[in-house]
C-alpha cells in the first residue's frame, strides 16, 4: 500500500511535521493511540489542477482514485476493526515546526466513523491549498504550499484530558510546566466550552499553583459525527481537581520528556482512558523565542557616562579590545588593594563581564561593578561614590544589594584578617600613588618608545602582532597608577561632596565643584587655550582666516608655510593632540592624524570673531573658586579641627580629580597607538586579499585577527565573517538605541526588549526634577548664570559654533574641545560631575549643565534660555531678555 504509511514506518519522509513528531514519541516508549497516514503522494496525479488553481471546486471522488481509497479502507479497518471512531488531521512538512506552527490554518476532523474517512482525507488535502494557507506562506516568504500528508489516528473516550506546556508560554518561565485539565474531552479547552484547572509545577515535581475551575464534562454528541457538548457534573465533583497529584506530576512529567527528547519545550494535548496517559499531539512552543525567562539570571546595564566614551555603535575590535582592557586592569587593582588573590579568582567570571555590547552598543554591567567594589570594605559608602562618579541616575534596590554584598565566613578572624589586609592596601596605595604615578609615565613612555625592527608601514603581520602584544604586557595588565587615582579620586571627591553639605551647608550640591576648579595643570583644557592660540595668530594675518575657512585640506596645508609661526603651533598641536577626536577610544575612529580639518575649520571659524573671545558675560563672581573658599572659611571659622581635615580632604580631592584626567589623556596616546597596529594589520590581510577593505578590520574581534596570524583561530573565512557582522551592525545604526539603563533575565541576547524605561530618575536616592513646560533640571557643574541663544550640535567634526552661543549636545568627548572656546555656556544630555565636560567646563570657567536628559530634543537652533550653572536648571526665554 505505496499510498499509506504505517505508524511503524517511524523513518519514513514523507510523514509531515504533526506524525513524524507522533512516529519519534513511538520510538522513545510514549502511549500514542494508533494511527496512519495518507501520503501526498496518493494525490500526485491531480498536481496539474493544482497548477490551474481550481483544485477547490472538484468534488471528492474526482480528486481519488479508487486505488487510493481501496487502501485508505483496507486501513481503517485494520485500524478500527470495531468501527471506532477516528481524528483526521493534517501532518504537512512544516507544520507544527519549531518556526512555523501553521496552528488553524488547515481543516481537521474529529469523531469521524470510517466510512466517512476518505472524503474528510481529501478535505484535509484540499485544505492545504486554501487562501487562507496561501497568505499564511506568502507573509511568512515560506513559498508555494507543498500537499500534505493526512493523519488518521483512533479516538480515545477520556475520563479526564487537556493540554500541557513544558514552559509558561506567557510569562516565559522555562523552570515551570503548565498542565490544564478538564473533564472528558480536551478539544472543549481548545475551543473554550469549558473552563480548566490549571497547576503550575516546578522541575522537582512540586505543585507551584493550582487554580481550580468550575467544571463540566465535555464529551461526543454524536451529531454529524463531530458534535462535542458540555454537561454538568455532580457538584461535589464541579469544583474538585480534575486530577490528582500524582496525574498532574506525571503530565508534567511526560510534557518535559517530550521537550528532552524533542530539544525544545513542548506543546501537547493528552488524555487519561483507562488509567492509561495517552499523547495526542505534539509540538514545540513557538512564542518562547520573543521572552525571556524572568527566573533567569537578572543582568542591570547601564551607559551612563561610558557613552561619553563609546557613544553610538562600536565595531567588534574596539569592543573586544576594551572588554580585556577592563577585565585585566580590573583583577589587578583588587590585587593592589590587597583583595585575597582566592577572592579575586572566585569573581573572574564577574571581572569578564565588566562591559556588554547591546545591539551594537557599549554598556555597563552594573551588577559586576558592584560585586567587584563589594570585595573592598567600606561598600555601603563606596557605591554611592561609585555611583556619582559614573553617572548612574538610579541607585540599586537594597533587595538586590542584599544579594550582592558578600557573605560573613563563620571564621570571623579570618574575616578581620582579610578585612585588615585589604585596608593596609588602600594605606600602602595612599602613600605611594604620586611615586606610583610618576613611575607609570617613565613605563608608559619607554613601551610607546621602543625602538622597533623597522617603521611600523614597513613591519609583516607576525611583527606588528608581537608588537601588540608587547604592548599589552607592558601597559594592560599593569595599568595600576591610573586605577588607583580613579578610587581615590571617587573617595575624596564624595568625602568633599559630603563635607560641603554637611560642615558647609552647601544645599545645592555644586561648592565642591567650585572648589576643585581652577587648579591649573590639567592637560584636557590644554587644546582648547592652543585653538585659542592659533586663532589669534590667523586673526592678524588676514589672508589665513578665510583660508582655514574655505580651502580645501591640501590648500590649507601648501598656504600655512607661508606663516611659520601658525605652522608650527600647528605641528605641535598635531604631535601632542593627533590622537584627541571625536569617540577617542572607539578605535574605528579617524583621528586629527587622518584628517586635521576639523581642526583647521575650527580654528578659521574663530580666528573671524569680530574681537577677540572674551569671557561670557555672567552673574557669578569673576573667581568661583575663591568664593567658595571664602564659603568654606566663614563656615569652618570656629573649628579648628574641622579646618585640618577639610583642608586635607580638598588637596586630596584637587589632586586627585586633576590626574584622573591627565591619565586619561595617557590612555589616549595607547588606544592611538592600538588603533595604528590594527590599521596596519588591515593592510597587511587586504593586500593578501584576505579582507575586502583595509577598514573591514574593525569587524574583528582582537583574537580573531590575532589567532589567524598565530594559528589559534577556529574561523579563517575573514572576508565570511566580516561581511555577517557588517550585516548585522547595520541593523543596529539604522534601529532605535536602547534605554540608557534596563534590566535583562536569562539569556540576555533572547527576548528582552532592552528598553524598560525608569519611572523616575534619581541621583544619591534623592529625585531629579523633570523637564516641565519651559523649565529643565540637571546637575550643575560651573557656576554662572549666561542668557543666550543655544545652538544644538550632534557631531562637532563639521560644526561651526557661532561666538557666544550655548553648546548643547547629547554628549561631548575630547573631540569636542576645540568648539569650547566659542561656547558661552554648555548644556550636556549625558554626563557626571566628573566627566570630561564637566571637567574641561570648570577649568576653563564655561558656566555648564550636565544629565539634562532630552534636552536635544526639548531645545532647537535659536532658543533663547538662561541657564544656571550652579542650581542646574535651565528656562526657555524671550530673546528680548
Amino acid at each position: 500500500m505505496g499510498n499509506i504509511i504505517e505508524a511503524t514506518e517511524t523513518r519514513h519522509p514523507q510523514l509531515g511535521g504533526k506524525a513524524g513528531a507522533l512516529a519519534a514519541l513511538q520510538d522513545a516508549g510514549v502511549l500514542i493511540p494508533p494511527w496512519f497516514v495518507v501520503s501526498p503522494q496518493a494525490f500526485s496525479p491531480k498536481a496539474d489542477l493544482l497548477a490551474r488553481g481550481g483544485i477547490l471546486q472538484y468534488r471528492a471522488e474526482d480528486l481519488m482514485e479508487d486505488a487510493v481509497r481501496e487502501d485508505i479502507e483496507r486501513a481503517i479497518a485494520q485500524l478500527c476493526p470495531h468501527g471506532e471512531l477516528v481524528a483526521v488531521r493534517s501532518s504537512a512538512i512544516e507544520e507544527d515546526s519549531a518556526e512555523h506552527s501553521f496552528a488553524g490554518q488547515l481543516e481537521s476532523f474529529l469523531f469521524v466513523p470510517p466510512a466517512e474517512v476518505p472524503q474528510k482525507v481529501v478535505e484535509v488535502w484540499k485544505s492545504g491549498f486554501s487562501d487562507r494557507v496561501l497568505a499564511y506562506c506568502r507573509e511568512r516568504n515560506l513559498g508555494a504550499p507543498q500537499a500534505p500528508a493526512v493523519l488518521v489516528q483512533r479516538m480515545v473516550n477520556p475520563e479526564v484530558a487537556g493540554v500541557a506546556f513544558g514552559a509558561d508560554p506567557v510569562s516565559g518561565r522555562r523552570g515551570v510546566a503548565i498542565v490544564s485539565a478538564v473533564y472528558g474531552l480536551g478539544t472543549a479547552l481548545v475551543s473554550g466550552e469549558c473552563d480548566a484547572d490549571t497547576y503550575e509545577v516546578d522541575r522537582r515535581g512540586n505543585i507551584l499553583k493550582r487554580a481550580i475551575a468550575r467544571k463540566t464534562t465535555a464529551h461526543h454528541s454524536g451529531e454529524n459525527g463531530a458534535g462535542v457538548v458540555a454537561t454538568p457534573v455532580a457538584e461535589d465533583r464541579a469544583n474538585q481537581s480534575a486530577l490528582g497529584d500524582d496525574r498532574i506530576g506525571a503530565v508534567a512529567k511526560l510534557v518535559r520528556q517530550l521537550g528532552q527528547h524533542f530539544h525544545r519545550p513542548q506543546d501537547i494535548e493528552w488524555a487519561i482512558a483507562d488509567d492509561k496517559l495517552y499523547l495526542l499531539q505534539s509540538r514545540p512552543i513557538t512564542s518562547l523565542t520573543t521572552l525571556p525567562d524572568p527566573d533567569g539570571a537578572l543582568n542591570l546595564w547601564d551607559n551612563s557616562n561610558i557613552a561619553e566614551s563609546y557613544g553610538g555603535v562600536t565595531t567588534p575590535l574596539t569592543f573586544s579590545f576594551a572588554r580585556r582592557a577592563y577585565e585585566e586592569v580590573y583583577k589587578q587593582f583588587c590585587k593592589l588593594m590587597g583583595v585575597p588573590r582566592e577572592t579575586i579568582a572566585q569573581n573572574r567570571v564577574t571581572f569578564s563581564r565588566m562591559l556588554g555590547l547591546i545591539r551594537g552598543r557599549v554598556y555597563y554591567n552594573l551588577l559586576s561593578w558592584y560585586r567587584v567594589l563589594a570585595t573592598l570594605p567600606g561598600f555601603t559608602v563606596n557605591r554611592r561614590f561609585m555611583e556619582q562618579m559614573m553617572g548612574v541616575k538610579e541607585p540599586l534596590s537594597e533587595e538586590i544589594l542584599a544579594q550582592i554584598q558578600p557573605p560573613s565566613s563563620p571564621n570571623r578572624l579570618q574575616d578581620a584578617l582579610r578585612l585588615s589586609g585589604t585596608i593596609v592596601g588602600l594605606f600602602v596605595n595612599y602613600f605611594r600613588l604620586p611615586a606610583n604615578i610618576k613611575r607609570f609615565y617613565l613605563r608608559l613612555d619607554r613601551a610607546l618608545n621602543t625602538p622597533l625592527p623597522a617603521p611600523p608601514k614597513s613591519l609583516r603581520a607576525d611583527e606588528l602582532a608581537a608588537y601588540y602584544r608587547d604592548l599589552e604586557h607592558q601597559l594592560l595588565t599593569r595599568w595600576d597608577a591610573p586605577l588607583v587615582n580613579d578610587f581615590f579620586a571617587m573617595i575624596f571627591y564624595g568625602v568633599l561632596r559630603k563635607l560641603t553639605e554637611n560642615w558647609c551647608g552647601d544645599g545645592e550640591g555644586t561648592l565642591q565643584n567650585d572648589l576643585i576648579s581652577g587648579e591649573g595643570g590639567m592637560i584636557s583644557a590644554e587644546p582648547a587655550k592652543r585653538v585659542k592660540e592659533m586663532a589669534e595668530i590667523a586673526r592678524e594675518n588676514s589672508p589665513l582666516p578665510a583660508l582655514l575657512c574655505e580651502g580645501s585640506l591640501g590648500e590649507i596645508l601648501r598656504g600655512i608655510k607661508q606663516w611659520p609661526q601658525f605652522r608650527e603651533k600647528y605641528e605641535e598641536y598635531l604631535a601632542k593632540f593627533g590622537d584627541r577626536c571625536m569617540d577617542e577610544l572607539k578605535l574605528e575612529s579617524s583621528t586629527l592624524h587622518d584628517d586635521p580639518l576639523p581642526l583647521l575649520r575650527a580654528v578659521g571659524h574663530l580666528s573671524r570673531s569680530a574681537a577677540k573671545h572674551q569671557p561670557p558675560p555672567t552673574d557669578a563672581p569673576l573667581s568661583p573658586r575663591c568664593a567658595a573658599e571664602a564659603k568654606v572659611k566663614e563656615a569652618l571659622h570656629s573649628h579648628k579641627l574641622r579646618q585640618i581635615l577639610f583642608a586635607w580632604v580638598l588637596k586630596n580631592a584637587r589632586n586627585r580629580v586633576r590626574d584622573r584626567e591627565n591619565l586619561r589623556f595617557e590612555r589616549t596616546r595607547l588606544f592611538g597607538r592600538v588603533r595604528r597596529i590594527f590599521l596596519e594589520i588591515g593592510k597587511r590581510f587586504y593586500a593578501e586579499e584576505l579582507l575586502a577593505e583595509t577598514r573591514d578590520i574593525f569587524y574583528l574581534e582582537v583574537n580573531e585577527i590575532l589567532g589567524y596570524i598565530e594559528g589559534t583561530s577556529t574561523t579563517t573565512n575573514l572576508k565570511g565573517l566580516v561581511a555577517l557582522r557588517q550585516q548585522e551592525f547595520a541593523t543596529y545604526q539604522d534601529s532605535p538605541p536602547p534605554g540608557d539603563r534596563f534590566e535583562t533575565r536569562g539569556i540576555v541576547y533572547l527576548g528582552n526588549p532592552f528598553s524598560a524605561p525608569l519611572p523616575n530618575l534619581t541621583l544619591n536616592g534623592e529625585t531629579l526634577p523633570q523637564k516641565t513646560g519651559d523649565s529643565h533640571q540637571g546637575l550643575g557643574c560651573c557656576p554662572g548664570i549666561v542668557r543666550g541663544k543655544v545652538q544644538v550640535v550632534s557631531n562637532p567634526k563639521n560644526a561651526v559654533l557661532e561666538s557666544g552661543s550655548i553648546l548643547v549636545a547629547e554628549r561631548t568627548d575630547p573631540g569636542w574641545i576645540m568648539l569650547f572656546p566659542a561656547a558661552s555656556g554648555l548644556l550636556v544630555e549625558r554626563g557626571s560631575l566628573l566627566s570630561h565636560s564637566a571637567i574641561v567646563a570648570r577649568e576653563m570657567g564655561i558656566p555648564a549643565i550636565v544629565s539634562l536628559a532630552g534636552v536635544t530634543q526639548w531645545l532647537t537652533d535659536g532658543d533663547w534660555v538662561e541657564m544656571d550653572g550652579s542650581s542646574g536648571i535651565v528656562r526657555k526665554i524671550p530673546p528680548e531678555l
